[in-house]
C-alpha cells in the first residue's frame, strides 16, 4: 500500500490532481485580483477630486500673489513685497504643480477604462488641445496685450500682431496655458505604452509595488528617480521656462510626478499605505522645508548651497505630495453637492481665473487706494467675476463647454439645470451647516 507520509514515490495521478489544483487556484487568484482593479477603476476617489479643486484654488492665490510679490510678472502691483510673502510663495511652488500632476496621472487612470490608444488621444484632444488652441486666441492676448499696451492704441490694434515673435520678446504666448499643452504631450507619450500596462507583467509589478509600498517611507525611492533627472537635464536646460522646446528637465520632473500618480494612486492598497504614513512624510516635508531655506546660511560656498537647495525642494515637491494625498484620503473622501458642482467648474475656473486678475489688476492700479484695499478687491472681484463668467456664460451652452474642455449636456439636462442653479447656495450652505 502506498504511504503518503514516508514514500519518496509521488503518484502520477495524485500529481495531476495536486498541480491541477494549484493551477486552478492560481487562476482564482488572477481573476479575483483582475475583479479588483476593475471595482478600483469604477469606484470614484473623491479625495482625488477635493484635492484637484483645492490646488486649482491654491494657483488663484498664487496669481494674486505674483500680482504684489517681488518676481516679474504681466501687471503688477505699484509696490512690491518680499519677505514672508515671497518666501510662502517659494514654498508653495515647489509642490503645488508636481502635486497637481500626480493627481493628474491618478484621474488618467480612472479614466482610462478600456479605451484604445486612438480613443484615449482622441479624447485628451478634446478635453486639452481644443481649450489650448481657444485660450491662445481668446485668453492669452488679453494678457500680452495688457503688459504691453503702451505699444498699442488698443486690443484690436494688438491682434494683427499677436503672432510677431516669441514673448517676452515678441507677443505670441500661452502664458498659464502651460499646464494643459504640458499634459496633452504626457498623453501622447503614454499612449503607446496602454496596451503594456493591461499586460500580466504590469499586473505583477503592481502586486509588488503594494508590498513595497507598505514600509515606512519606502516611497522615497521615487525621489531618486527625481534626483537623477534633474542631475541628468539640468546642466542643459537650467530654468523652468514652460516654453516646452527648452524646458526638458521641468518636463522630464512633470512626467515622472504624473506616471507615480498612474501607478501609485490607482491602487487602493497604496493609497492606505500613504494614509498610515502621513504624519512621516509631513515630517519629512517640514525638515526638507528647513533644509531648503537654510542651505544659503549653512553652508558658505554657493554651489554647494545651490546643490543642497536643490535636492531638498525636490524632498519637499515629494514629501509634501504624498502628505497631501495621505490627509485628503484621510479627511476629505466623502462626496457632496458642492463637489460635483465644483468639480465640473474648477478646469474652466482655472482657464479664466489669470486673464480675469490681470484685467481687474491692470485697472485697480490706476485707483489711489491703499496696498490691503487693493488687495481685497482684488481678490473678491477676480473671484466672483470668473464664477460668474463660468456660471453665466460656459455652463449653460454647449458651444463654450465643448470650448473649455467640458462634456456637452443634453436637453433635458439643459432644462434640469435651471432650478439647481436656483437652489446651489442655499443647498451648499445647508450642507456646510449639517457636517
Amino acid at each position: 500500500m502506498y504511504d503518503p507520509i514516508n514514500s519518496n514515490v509521488v503518484p502520477i495521478g495524485t500529481f495531476f490532481l495536486s498541480a491541477n489544483a494549484v493551477l486552478s487556484l492560481i487562476q482564482e487568484l488572477k481573476i479575483s485580483i483582475m475583479k479588483s482593479l476593475s471595482i478600483q477603476k469604477t469606484e470614484r476617489q473623491y479625495f482625488i477630486d477635493w484635492l484637484r479643486i483645492l490646488l486649482i484654488l491654491s494657483v488663484f492665490v498664487f496669481h494674486i500673489g505674483m500680482f504684489f510679490n517681488t518676481w516679474g510678472w504681466h501687471v503688477k502691483n505699484p509696490t512690491e513685497y518680499g519677505g514672508m510673502l515671497k518666501n510662502v510663495m517659494i514654498f508653495l511652488h515647489q509642490w503645488r504643480m508636481p502635486l497637481l500632476f500626480l493627481i493628474s496621472g491618478a484621474g488618467t487612470f480612472y479614466a482610462l477604462g478600456k479605451r484604445t490608444p486612438g480613443r484615449y488621444l482622441g479624447e485628451r484632444f478634446k478635453r486639452l488641445m481644443i481649450p489650448f488652441f481657444a485660450g491662445i486666441f481668446v485668453l492669452v492676448p488679453v494678457q500680452v496685450y495688457l503688459e504691453k499696451a503702451d505699444q498699442f492704441s488698443s486690443l484690436l490694434s494688438f491682434y494683427p500682431q499677436m503672432f510677431d515673435g516669441v514673448y517676452p520678446s515678441g507677443n505670441f504666448s500661452w502664458h498659464h496655458l502651460w499646464f494643459i499643452l504640458y499634459l496633452f504631450v504626457i498623453s501622447l507619450f503614454m499612449a503607446p505604452f496602454l496596451k503594456l500596462i493591461r499586460s500580466k507583467g504590469y499586473l505583477r509589478f503592481s502586486l509588488w509595488l503594494e508590498g513595497f509600498a507598505s514600509r515606512p517611507l519606502s516611497l522615497n525611492i521615487v525621489v531618486v528617480i527625481l534626483i537623477g533627472s534633474q542631475l541628468l537635464l539640468r546642466p542643459y536646460f537650467p530654468e523652468n521656462t514652460h516654453a516646452l522646446v527648452n524646458d526638458w528637465a521641468y518636463m522630464a520632473f512633470y512626467i515622472i510626478f504624473f506616471l507615480a500618480g498612474f501607478m501609485l494612486l490607482s491602487s487602493k492598497n497604496i493609497i492606505e499605505s500613504i494614509r498610515k504614513q502621513k504624519n512621516l512624510y509631513l515630517t519629512e516635508a517640514g525638515l526638507a522645508t528647513a533644509m531648503m531655506f537654510s542651505s544659503p546660511y549653512i553652508f558658505a560656498n554657493e554651489s554647494t548651497a545651490d546643490l543642497v537647495w536643490g535636492i531638498s525642494s525636490i524632498f519637499l515637491a515629494w514629501s509634501c505630495a504624498l502628505a497631501a494625498i495621505g490627509y485628503a484620503r484621510q479627511y476629505l473622501n466623502h462626496d457632496s453637492t458642492f463637489r460635483k458642482v465644483a468639480n465640473e467648474a474648477i478646469y474652466p475656473f482655472y482657464l479664466l481665473h489669470q486673464p480675469v486678475i490681470l484685467v481687474l489688476g491692470f485697472f485697480l492700479i490706476k485707483v489711489e487706494m491703499t496696498d490691503f484695499v487693493r488687495f481685497l478687491l482684488l481678490i473678491t472681484s477676480s473671484f466672483g467675476i470668473t464664477c460668474a463668467l463660468y456660471w453665466f456664460a460656459v455652463r449653460p451652452f454647449n458651444i463654450t463647454r465643448i470650448i473649455f474642455g467640458m462634456k456637452p449636456v443634453s436637453r433635458k439636462t439643459k432644462q434640469a439645470m435651471v432650478p439647481e442653479k436656483l437652489e446651489l447656495i442655499p443647498q451648499v450652505l445647508i450642507e456646510g451647516r449639517e457636517s
